[in-house]
């Protein structure tokens, strides 16, 4: 976790940054106070490494931070998408102040991963290299 304590003990901060997180990945994206989003991301990020790296000790260590479903759909379905990047999972929106408070709002998502997309002629071209 970073070094923002957010005006809450450190119990209370840390149950809601693994609330959030869960909630992120269950939902794909959270709006939010900017700060908050940028402890999130940084919760979501190092979950989504856990789940990349597959295994019982790390699915075990989610389930330290997130619920059982939430964690088998962390290892099951969203960190498979992200096995060929190496960070950058999520990003943070800034959408202006709160109309209650002027507190500065953002949108945290999930990045959606760049999939190299080739054409069917270059589909063709390195089929036709790999007969000869």
């Amino acid at each position: 976790m970073g070094t923002r304590k957010l005006g809450r003990p450190t119990a209370h901060r840390m149950s809601m940054l693994n609330g959030m997180a869960a909630y992120l990945i269950e939902n794909g994206k959270i709006e939010t106070t900017l700060t908050r989003a940028k402890e999130v991301s940084s919760v979501t990020e190092k979950l989504i490494t856990l789940g990349k790296k597959g295994g019982l000790a790390n699915f075990r260590k989610a389930l330290t931070q997130l619920p059982e479903d939430t964690a088998k759909k962390l290892f099951d379905v969203v960190a498979p998408k992200y096995a060929d990047v190496n960070g950058g999972y999520t990003a943070v929106y800034k959408l202006g102040p709160r109309r209650g408070d002027g507190a500065e709002m953002a949108l945290i998502m999930l990045t959606a991963p760049q999939v190299e997309i080739t054409t069917a002629s270059e589909d063709k071209k390195t089929e036709d290299a790999k007969a000869e």
